[in-house]
């Protein structure tokens, strides 16, 4: 069991009391059927980002769901602008959740997976260079790869001058990476939702103002509504809020016992 700032479920229905890693594995459990999730945290009045980035909004609650999401998917989705931005490195888990991985039949480690309509990305970013396996790069059939990319990734090639995310997504899954988190940024979540491929949103509230200037989670040109049923709220003791929206309640085997690292 984690320890730490104390994490509730307060809806639908409250829990007695604070929520170890093995239960809220089992809130965020994985689907028999392959699913998007989408993760971002949050100001209290919109904001994707404090001072330029993410990590700012983020505090103890959110990290440690954050590395749940990361237990339990096969693919982590990611635009190589937010790789770049934010500095991404190589895609790396506890021994304790690679532990749990390997006891529920999966890859000991998610793999990293990129979108990329120019490939304009370093090939000796530690996010590539220093990956436990090996990245996947979802870009264009006309996109002139770097030198040195093509040695460290696996390019998938899907659409010609604009990357075909449904038929990406296609590709991913034939590769048997059917659980995929998205961790932005706010244009491939924009263009995801665009394509009616997002399955699910989890989003962190946190308890702040940031003010005028910083965008929301999701940009890009505008798209039609989609209805998105609330599934669970939890509250850190913090005031932190963790939300989680999906089209259905997928049905779910055993969650089994989360490791605390």
């Amino acid at each position: 069991m984690s320890v730490g700032i104390p994490i509730r479920r307060i809806w639908p229905t409250p829990a007695d009391g604070p929520l170890d890693d093995a239960a809220l594995t089992a809130l965020y459990a994985r689907a028999d059927t392959p699913r998007l999730r989408v993760n971002f945290v949050s100001s209290a009045d919109g904001a994707v980002t404090l001072d330029g980035y993410s990590a700012g909004l983020s505090g103890e609650p959110d990290k440690r769901v954050f590395g749940l999401l990361r237990m339990l998917c096969d693919g982590l989705l990611v635009a190589a602008g937010t790789l770049r931005h934010e500095g991404y490195r190589a895609v790396r888990l506890s021994a304790e959740r690679r532990a749990w991985r390997r006891a529920h039949g999966l890859a000991e480690y998610p793999t990293l997976v990129v979108v990329s309509r120019s490939l304009r990305l370093d090939p000796t970013q530690a996010a590539f260079a220093d990956a436990p396996v090996r990245p996947v790069v979802m870009t264009t059939g006309t996109a002139v790869a770097p030198p040195g990319l093509g040695d460290a990734v696996d390019l998938v090639r899907v659409g010609r001058d604009d990357v075909d995310l449904a038929a990406g997504l296609a590709a991913l899954r034939e590769r048997g990476l059917g659980q995929l988190l998205c961790e932005g940024g706010p244009h491939l979540f924009g263009a995801l939702t665009a394509a009616d491929l997002v399955d699910e949103l989890c989003v962190t509230v946190a308890p702040l103002l940031a003010g005028a200037g910083p965008g929301r989670i999701t940009a890009g040109p505008a798209s039609p509504p989609r209805p998105l049923p609330l599934r669970h709220t939890l509250a850190a003791a913090d005031g932190v809020l963790m939300l989680r929206y999906a089209r259905d309640a997928p049905d779910v085997g055993p969650a089994g016992a989360a490791p605390a690292g």
